[in-house]
């Protein structure tokens, strides 16, 4: 298999953070993209965007989303919390909607960083407002939320890790951890582990 993605992408970091952990490396091979996509992406993924998964057959698995709960499944893992004989998957609504959280962090991160890098008489100081609110919207839910983060993470927590690993490089003075810091506290601990040491974006 192939993961289509580019190192700064906080969408494909989650899948990179899972491969790791699960131990999946011999499997997947990595293939960095150049982005904007280019018809190397866009030949898999209509869409034109990262992450992509080629499976050994030829076929393509996109988005992140899915590309996530497949690699978890594959490997046997415990990030989608899922249902067995004797019990209920106990949590999964819970991760996926902190996953849908972490990855509307990103979205809105995206969305604001493409509007400031336009030249000042450009930009639309009504779209920078909208984004900077949702984006403290999700750091107040998801500060709320730490207090009862679990020991060993769903894909929620690491959506949400993902989404501020891409804030802290597209917008180092943000000063986040001043107004959040129970998830500040959080971030530290769950930072070190390896596959997100790994993963941390270049910048």
């Amino acid at each position: 298999m192939k993961l289509l993605y580019s190192p700064n992408s906080p969408y494909a970091r989650k899948a990179r953070i899972i491969i790791i952990e699960l131990g999946l490396q011999k499997m997947v091979e990595d293939v960095i993209v150049t982005l904007p996509a280019d018809e190397k992406i866009r030949a898999v993924n209509p869409l034109g965007k990262i992450p992509a998964l080629i499976l050994d057959d030829g076929s393509a698995i996109y988005d992140s989303p899915v590309i996530c709960e497949y690699l978890d499944e594959l490997g046997g893992g415990h990030f989608f919390p899922r249902a067995s004989l004797f019990k209920a998957a106990e949590g999964r609504w819970r991760a996926l909607t902190l996953q849908a959280l972490g990855d509307g962090l990103a979205d809105a991160v995206v969305r604001r960083t493409q509007e400031l890098r336009l030249p000042e008489d450009k930009r639309s100081a009504a779209v920078i407002a909208h984004q900077t609110k949702a984006i403290e919207s999700a750091f107040a839910v998801a500060d709320r939320a730490a207090a009862k983060f679990p020991e060993f993470p769903t894909i929620g927590e690491i959506a949400i890790a993902c989404g501020i690993g891409y804030l802290d490089i597209r917008a180092p003075n943000d000063g986040w951890r001043g107004r959040y810091p129970q998830l500040a506290a959080w971030l530290e601990t769950f930072s070190k582990y390896p596959s997100v040491e790994a993963t941390k974006p270049p910048g």
